[in-house]
């Protein structure tokens, strides 16, 4: 893929301090693009990349990280929500704080984040939004009643919002990851490993990278008529 559509665009990736963010924050820096990271941990900054803690699901946070990041890059061209939480539990055991919590940062951040950009990419008449939901928001997964819900409300709002801001040259797309080999995977014993590389048509865990490169596709201009889809990565596992 050409990335020179990406120099010198503004770009805020929520969640960019570590696992699939990350791995996004390398590939935007890589092709020029300025990257603006929300986060709660912080990260290293460069000349083209700065940090701004931020809790998404708190509007506040998310109206001051966009004027500081404003003040920092002048603008903002792509947006990719991607910053999530798990609180897993069986149904029967899952607390309301549990639902809330996921809820909070897995839907209501991604609501808080484009209510706050999406002004701005109306202003310019051009824009991006990448929202991260999962496989799980499209299957469902047991265990995780309160994520799958979050991931599959992402999809709707998707959908809905590409109907909404298309008139203003804006692009709203979802991408769900399926199982991807982040440090969270370290947690998990071999043999679970196994068995979920078993399930993969091609028998292997999906990379961060494998994620960033579909954001970065789907924020350049050779997706320009890409709007309200949802994309799976997920080694064809869903098939």
């Amino acid at each position: 893929m050409n990335n020179s559509s990406l120099a010198k665009k503004v770009v805020i990736i929520t969640g960019g301090s570590s696992g699939i963010g990350k791995a996004a924050v390398n590939k935007f820096v890589n092709a020029g693009a300025k990257v603006a990271v929300w986060d709660v941990a912080p990260c290293a900054e460069t000349e083209n990349l700065k940090f701004f803690k931020v809790n998404t699901a708190n509007p506040t946070d998310v109206a001051s990280a966009l004027t500081q990041t404003l003040n920092s890059f002048g603008s903002v061209h792509i947006l990719i929500n991607n910053a999530g939480i798990t609180r897993d539990a069986s149904f029967q055991k899952m607390t309301s704080e549990q639902w809330q919590q996921v809820l909070d940062v897995n839907l209501t951040g991604v609501f808080n984040c484009c209510k706050a950009v999406s002004p701005v990419m109306i202003q310019n008449n051009f824009g991006r939004i990448i929202n991260t939901s999962s496989i799980v928001g499209l299957y469902g997964n047991y265990g995780q009643a309160n994520y799958a819900a979050s991931k599959a409300g992402v999809i709707a709002f998707t959908k809905t919002l590409s109907r909404e801001l298309g008139k203003y040259n804006i692009t709203v797309n979802a991408v769900a990851p399926g199982f991807i080999a982040t440090d969270m995977i370290k947690t998990i014993p071999d043999k679970v490993i196994e068995a979920m590389k078993e399930k993969v048509p091609l028998k292997k865990l999906g990379t961060p990278e494998d994620v960033a490169n579909l954001y970065a596709f789907l924020a350049s201009d050779e997706a320009q008529f890409v709007s309200g889809t949802v994309i799976s990565v997920d080694g064809g596992l869903t098939i």
